[in-house]
């Protein structure tokens, strides 16, 4: 039987692998560039929007404090 916090921790762990490749992949950007142009900043663009989004919805949606 599976924990539901599995799935959120798998969203955040997602979410900060993809964030830490878009960041890797700023250090090569200026080769990026000259071989795909504007796509390498629209393909860095989305890796963060998805990182981001990713790790956003991994948060547990209850507020915290102490329990009812």
């Amino acid at each position: 039987m599976q924990n539901p916090d599995d799935g959120t921790r798998l969203y955040f762990i997602l979410g900060n692998v993809i964030l830490g490749l878009a960041a890797v992949m700023l250090f090569f950007f200026g080769t990026l560039w000259e071989h795909l142009g504007v796509v390498a900043l629209l393909i860095w663009m989305v890796m963060a929007a998805l990182g981001v989004y990713f790790i956003s919805r991994g948060r547990d949606p209850s507020p915290p404090g102490p329990p009812n």
